[in-house]
């Protein structure tokens, strides 16, 4: 393999870990993502570094953490990206669907864009000129259709009110931003004529919500036994006052054309995770025209594949919905590398790794050098079995209640999360024990000794990792 790997890159957003039939979700219909985990590496716990988009992506695209690149909330603008990289190394480096660059419409090292955001978005758009339609609002608006959006929701579907967010699509097929981007992705593909190496960014708006998959993927999850959280009291009144603050403003604002509630019914959870898994479903559809395109084009000759989200999301966990809390089905995300000839197949790897390690990981596997950089460690030699993967992860988030800084950092055993400037709050969770995160220990007199270790870890991080010290020292 003399010549340069082609590189395919998707990204989903706002997936959870468990909604691939090939990673443990069993009522789940992802054949095509099934097919990439069978046939390359799967990281069980591999752990995003924001708990918001835009923060958790330009982490990802600079292999630094976001206090790093001063990268805290999606307005943030991007320092730059390793892309660049791949451009400079003579790859045709293109952008398919979401990356959520801030500025949207910035190169970023990509030769072409094309640009597809949120479902439903806000009209800034980090522009300094106002809203920017991109590929989607264009489609739909020559198309003579309205884009559906929390308005038309809230005043057309009389779901809106019990529905969490969930609602059947309301266009014919072709008109979903995911089936869209899937069918932009196939076309680029099928009409390219070059001769260089490509890097292909194909990113999903979905499962993002709304949640809003068309009627025949709905139909297959008709009868589904997902598991629905319960919510318990214990759990709640363990949780330090940022959460019942952050649901307050899941309920007063309506993000994203959720509708949240404080104690939604199993019967209201149940079929918001229908309408999620179907979500899941519609991309892998999509996932597997492309990956077909390639085949024809015989891409995937000499090719990487990498799938992979930004971080999950709560679904009713802990009584929370989307992000904003440091749970792991929030910071757990589904990572799978397909690399014939590179990678072993049909491996799980349940070392720790964060999501930007795949970054140096990709340039490795691509015979190329890796940026400078203090945040990163190759996941290379962890899918490899050569080495156990990260001590911790780590993960940050600037909170939209009255916490400026909440960071965490997880080992197998433990997880902290800590409050700036609320030492009284706080969450520790023997995760051996306590896998679901439900009896908060952080004022447990017993775990005091295991709470300071982990501050110190925390510190130790905090002060080591800007000299590319990373190694967690106890």
């Amino acid at each position: 393999m003399s010549r340069q790997p082609n590189i395919i890159l998707i990204m989903t957003d706002q997936q959870r870990y468990d909604s691939i039939a090939a990673l443990g979700a069993s009522y789940m219909h992802t054949p095509n993502l099934d097919r990439l985990a069978g046939e390359g590496v799967s990281f069980s716990q591999c752990h995003c570094t924001a708990a918001v988009c835009v923060p958790s992506r330009t982490s990802f695209f600079t292999m630094e953490y976001p206090h790093t690149v001063r990268s805290f909330e999606n307005p943030s603008p991007w320092p730059g990206c390793w892309v660049e990289d791949l451009q400079a190394a003579g790859y045709h480096t293109v952008n398919v669907g979401k990356m959520h660059t801030v500025p949207m419409d910035g190169k970023f090292g990509f030769d072409q864009r094309f640009i597809v955001e949120n479902k439903d978005r806000p009209l800034w758009l980090h522009l300094p000129h106002g809203a920017m339609l991109d590929e989607w609002d264009k489609f739909l608006l020559n198309s003579g259709v309205r884009k559906p959006s929390r308005a038309g929701y809230m005043a057309d579907f009389p779901e809106w009110e019990w529905g969490l967010g969930a609602f059947e699509w309301p266009l014919d097929e072709q008109y979903h931003p995911d089936v869209f981007v899937g069918t932009m992705a196939e076309w680029f593909i099928d009409k390219r004529e070059s001769a260089s190496p490509l890097f292909l960014q194909v990113g999903f708006p979905g499962p993002h919500p709304p949640y809003d998959p068309p009627a025949r993927f709905l139909e297959m999850y008709a009868d589904a036994d997902i598991p629905v959280p319960q919510v318990t009291d214990e759990d709640l009144a363990g949780q330090p006052p940022h959460h019942a603050l952050q649901r307050q403003v899941m309920i007063d604002q309506n993000y994203d054309a959720v509708r949240w509630t404080e104690r939604p019914s199993a019967e209201q959870l149940l079929r918001m995770r229908r309408h999620y898994a179907a979500n899941v479903t519609l991309i892998d559809e999509q996932v597997g025209r492309i990956l077909a395109a390639l085949e024809r084009k015989g891409y995937l000759e000499d090719a990487i594949v990498v799938f992979m989200s930004d971080h999950g999301d709560c679904l009713g966990d802990h009584g929370h919905i989307q992000k904003w809390v440091l749970y792991d089905c929030i910071t757990r995300v589904p990572a799978i590398v397909w690399a014939p000839g590179r990678l072993p197949a049909g491996v799980e790897v349940g070392g720790l790794v964060q999501h930007m390690d795949l970054g140096p990981m990709l340039f490795e596997l691509a015979g190329l050098p890796v940026r400078q950089h203090s945040g990163s460690q190759s996941a290379l030699p962890v899918a490899r079995g050569e080495q156990p993967g990260r001590d911790a992860v780590f993960c940050e988030l600037r909170a939209s209640t009255n916490v400026r800084q909440l960071t965490m950092v997880r080992t197998h055993e433990w997880k902290l999360v800590h409050y700036l400037d609320h030492p009284e709050w706080g969450e520790l969770y023997d995760l051996a024990g306590d896998p679901g995160e439900l009896r908060n220990l952080w004022h447990d007199a017993a775990h005091q000794e295991t709470k300071q270790a982990l501050l110190d870890v925390l510190r130790n991080w905090h002060i080591r990792q800007p000299l590319g010290l990373e190694k967690v020292v106890r």
